[in-house]
């Protein structure tokens, strides 16, 4: 039979074997108007009065948003937040695109985030992690280290924090205090935040915000300097927005992410011997660094000894920026690289994406269907996957005539899991 995959912008057709479970979030239909829906979350927020009554015409304003590799719809959402701030004149405000320790943006990647029109007349920034001109302590945290945060942030008169909420493979969600911690943090406290200890801790896991130390610790660091209003979207598979949740942090960020559990969460019977998963196209699945989430969540219901095909396109490489493929370089097999990492001396940041990467590989194989040349598949001590048809073929005279096969069309944005 044939199964719809998210895969870059556009998706493919895989033919997956009669029998194959299908395994998809609860279907969630947009919101009848995006622009109204959020203008109302606007002006009848949770926990919070109406933006634009917080919001004092004299203020500097900072809008922190999520970069270009998640598909936050900041060319919808900013401009209607700049629409409820009329009364503040654009050039007490500033964009400030929250990269964590990835790449910046340039104008023409802006203009596709943003809008032109924005990008024209609103002060937008990259943070830089690694800047200490750019960075402000704002505290200790509890799990050791100093926090630094951007400076204009910090010293801005109202702080609006954007993103969308999804299932996330250590933060348990997506959004919320997230996009401070780590979007616009220093790189000494992003890695603690992203330390072996935090990111191997089993509480630290799809879905899981109780006693999660990553949300703990990204509680702690908002904290020391509160976003004054929050704006997070929940999306569908074709990138709509699904509901809005604004107002005070933490009680919009709660209720977005007991709606998000309730249609993420499918339970499967069983364990899988062949798990097909996508990275949710585009702009997740643009590098391999970013796959790694569709692996995990994959991992959930593969056996061990099982085999996991990933489908994502790499548009933007292994990437080439950041120390990802470098850490993969350094030993030659997954579970060195563990043990590598789990060293305390070790430190190097992307470090935690090869931690659970190591870890999926130590439970189940790993194909990559990509764009990506073969050779730098197997470099990352991956099996390249250029024709899923003839894997499929190949990992049944491995696993038999009644291998049992799931597929996870949108890849991370579902949370499989079996109950043992």
């Amino acid at each position: 039979m044939k199964s719809h995959i998210l895969y870059g912008k556009n998706g493919i057709i895989v033919d997956v074997p009669d029998g194959a479970m299908i395994v998809e979030p609860l279907e969630q239909f947009a919101v009848e108007n995006e622009e109204q829906a959020v203008m109302n979350a606007l002006r009848q927020p949770i926990g919070s009065p109406p933006l634009k009554e917080l919001v004092q015409s004299s203020d500097k304003v900072v809008i922190v948003i999520s970069d270009i590799t998640r598909p936050t719809p900041n060319h919808k959402l900013v401009p209607w937040l700049l629409n409820a701030m009329s009364h503040v004149p654009l050039e007490q405000i500033t964009i400030i695109n929250g990269t964590g320790t990835h790449r910046d943006q340039t104008r023409e990647e802006f203009v596709q985030m943003l809008g032109e029109w924005v990008v024209d007349h609103v002060n937008i920034i990259n943070h830089h992690c690694q800047s200490p001109d750019e960075l402000v302590k704002v505290g200790e945290s509890s799990f050791g280290c100093d926090v630094y945060l951007n400076k204009t942030y910090v010293e801005a008169d109202f702080r609006i924090a954007t993103g969308f909420i999804e299932p996330h493979f250590f933060a348990g969600f997506s959004g919320g205090c997230k996009g401070i911690m780590p979007g616009i943090a220093g790189l000494e406290t992003i890695m603690t935040f992203h330390n072996a200890r935090m990111i191997g801790n089993p509480l630290s896991t799809w879905g899981n915000m109780t006693n999660n130390p990553l949300q703990e610790m990204a509680r702690e660091v908002n904290l020391m300097c509160k976003p004054d209003f929050l704006l997070n979207v929940t999306l569908n598979a074709q990138k709509e927005i699904t509901e809005v949740f604004a107002g005070e942090l933490f009680e919009a960020h709660a209720q977005g992410c007991a709606y998000t559990l309730e249609h993420a969460m499918v339970r499967c019977k069983q364990r899988f011997d062949v798990v097909i998963t996508s990275n949710s196209g585009y702009p997740l699945d643009q590098n391999l660094y970013q796959a790694v989430k569709g692996m995990s969540a994959a991992q959930k219901i593969v056996k061990l000894g099982g085999s996991i095909i990933c489908v994502a396109e790499c548009s933007d490489g292994v990437p080439s920026h950041g120390n990802y493929a470098t850490i993969l370089g350094m030993a030659e097999t997954p579970a060195q690289l563990l043990a590598m990492i789990e060293e305390p001396a070790f430190q190097m940041y992307d470090q935690w994406q090869v931690q659970k990467q190591a870890v999926i590989q130590t439970w189940a194989d790993v194909h990559v269907h990509s764009s990506l040349p073969d050779e730098t598949v197997r470099q990352c001590m991956l099996s390249p996957a250029p024709d899923i048809v003839s894997t499929l073929t190949m990992l049944k005279a491995k696993y038999g005539p009644n291998m049992s096969v799931a597929v996870l069309p949108q890849g991370p944005l579902t949370i499989p899991y079996v109950v043992e």
